[in-house]
């Protein structure tokens, strides 16, 4: 295995075509005028869209109805930067390691891990189905949920499906898709975001025209701006094995943003070497490489047009429904990406800010429209968020919190929200694209993002970002002050909440602080810094340290963990089995 090295980092950071569709005839929908209007909910899933590559930018659409319409999330992060356990943090309200979901594949990921864990029968479809609402869902689901198993068993909760399949699921020109309790349906020669967009159109006015008048929660989720993967025969020779290529878009997309660039931040190709471990060892990509990479950005802005209209198709519809005021909007990604930063090729399964931070806007009924927030928020939080706004009670075992989506709600958290997100990886880095085919075993690793007005920090075991301030020898580095004191000082407090966060549940994962200090004074980073908490982190706590690594979650290579029976009484175990930490 490789080394563990803790990183301190700070950071700093740097018109579309309409799609002609044919509309079906707009009813009016049937409704109880006499019955109190719970609200709807519309949530787009985008995959691998990046927050810090400015994709958004290239989105007229999107600003349009959600940005200038609604809330924008500048601080919102997943907590695995990996398709399937981000999607099951996503629809749990739990950090990968509660859900035990950690990769795309078996053994540790996959639909089959979702339904061997228990979750089929107790996620947030379910329990919006208890409540008396309507669940549809079109796009992609999860990983290896594929044209052999899709029935093994179907996904429970929806009122109405119909899921992309492996191994067609990224093949843009050439999807597989299941609806309810049919047999799978091949849609070759048709853009698959396009067919996502007719069949969301088709369960919107399905939810509308239910004659019982309940309310409806509508997930579309298409595969923009993924790679393209074409899929042969999954039993061949690794060699024959599928790659990941640049996104498709729709044709009428193909010739937009001709001369765009992957945005040339600090971090891009940079001269040097940066970050931490493998990465350490990448070569500067030449002239060739970094062409490439133009050009797959450029793809992946190309395959997020047909996204951008499917969203005003959806928000037209709402509108000629009646319902928009009525309806939350809400516009997400699974994970980030990374083009060329740290001289990564494309792709995403790292720390970094380009990979973890990624697009949450939300719009609706109290929401401030064109207002942007800095409050930390992550994917723990959004199941609790939309229990909340549909009136539905939280459950205990959430590990994150509901969002405020208002204005006033906002400003009055902002002092009292946590400023920490904990992100999680394991297993293995892959690239995407022609250049440097890369398949990197155990890249695992535990990190902390802290976000204040006076700091901005990256805390991990294992990788880093451009200026690990920690590793560093040099004279000037030795002399570095984060926050205004010694580096060591600062890592001490932030090895210490990763500790608590690695092993987390519930309201640990909720009040991470608590645990350090059950009375209740110290609620931030900046509080835990005080003086006199020096020999309590610089001397009496455990280190976050592995075992050996894993591509899952094993808890023998967890080292040690924490263990809490109250916020009276927390307590860190070192070097437990599993059966004596159970």
């Amino acid at each position: 295995m490789f080394l563990a090295k803790f990183f301190l980092g700070a950071l700093s950071f740097s018109a579309g075509l309409d799609l002609a569709f044919a509309q079906n005839e707009i009813q009016t929908p049937l409704t109880n005028q006499d019955a109190p209007r719970r609200p709807n909910v519309v949530f787009i899933l985008t995959d691998d869209q990046d927050a810090r590559l400015e994709s958004l930018q290239y989105m007229p659409l999107v600003k349009k109805h959600l940005i200038e319409q609604g809330t924008y999330y500048n601080k919102h992060y997943c907590t695995t930067a990996i398709c399937c356990p981000s999607r099951v943090t996503l629809w749990t309200g739990k950090t990968p390691h509660n859900t035990n979901v950690t990769d795309v594949n078996p053994p540790y990921g996959g639909y089959p891990k979702f339904v061997a864990q228990g979750f089929n029968d107790d996620y947030f479809p379910v329990w919006l189905q208890q409540s008396g609402y309507n669940t549809y869902y079109t796009g992609k689901l999860f990983n290896a949920h594929t044209v052999n198993n899709y029935h093994s068993p179907y996904p429970s909760g929806f009122t109405g499906s119909d899921f992309l399949l492996d191994p067609y699921t990224y093949d843009y020109l050439n999807s597989t898709f299941q609806r309810n309790d049919e047999e799978p349906r091949s849609y070759e020669g048709k853009y698959s975001t396009d067919v996502v967009a007719e069949k969301a159109y088709g369960f919107l006015d399905d939810a509308v025209h239910d004659t019982k008048g309940k309310p409806f929660f509508l997930t579309v989720a298409p595969i923009g701006p993924h790679s393209n993967i074409v899929v042969g025969d999954m039993s061949s020779t690794k060699a024959d094995r599928p790659g990941f290529s640049e996104p498709i878009s729709a044709k009428r997309h193909q010739s937009l943003f001709e001369g765009v660039k992957v945005p040339r931040t600090e971090n891009f190709n940079p001269g040097h070497s940066s970050g931490a471990n493998w990465i350490l060892e990448l070569p500067q990509q030449n002239q060739s490489n970094v062409d490439y990479n133009d050009h797959y950005y450029r793809q992946r802005l190309r395959a997020l047009q047909a996204v951008d209209e499917l969203v005003d198709g959806l928000v037209a519809r709402l509108k000629e429904y009646g319902i928009l005021d009525d309806t939350y909007i809400v516009y997400s990604s699974d994970n980030g990406f990374h083009i060329g930063q740290h001289r990564l090729q494309p792709g995403k399964t790292c720390g970094y800010e380009e990979d973890i931070n990624v697009p949450l806007i939300v719009r609706g009924p109290g929401v401030t429209p064109n207002y942007t927030t800095d409050i930390v928020t992550s994917h723990t939080d959004l199941a609790p968020t939309f229990l909340e706004l549909l009136g539905i009670p939280l459950r205990d075992d959430f590990d994150g919190k509901p969002i405020p989506v208002t204005k006033a709600e906002i400003e009055a958290t902002e002092q009292t929200r946590r400023e920490h997100v904990n992100v999680e990886y394991w297993g293995i880095a892959i690239s995407e694209g022609i250049h440097q085919p890369l398949t990197r075993e155990h890249n695992t690793y535990k990190a902390i993002r802290l976000s204040s007005v006076d700091y901005s920090l990256y805390y991990s075991v294992d990788p880093g970002q451009l200026n690990n301030l920690l590793a560093s020898s040099d004279s000037v580095s030795n002399k570095t002050l984060v926050a205004g004191l010694p580096k060591e000082k600062v890592a001490s407090r932030l090895d210490a909440l990763l500790f608590v966060l690695k092993s987390c549940q519930g309201l640990t994962c909720r009040e991470p602080w608590r645990q350090l200090h059950p009375i209740g004074d110290v609620n931030t980073l900046a509080d835990a810094l005080d003086a006199r908490f020096d020999d309590f982190y610089e001397a009496e706590q455990t280190r976050v340290r592995y075992e050996f690594c894993a591509n899952g979650y094993i808890i023998d290579a967890e080292g040690p963990m924490w263990e809490t029976h109250g916020l009276a009484a927390p307590y860190m175990r070192d070097g437990a089995s599993w059966d004596e930490w159970v």
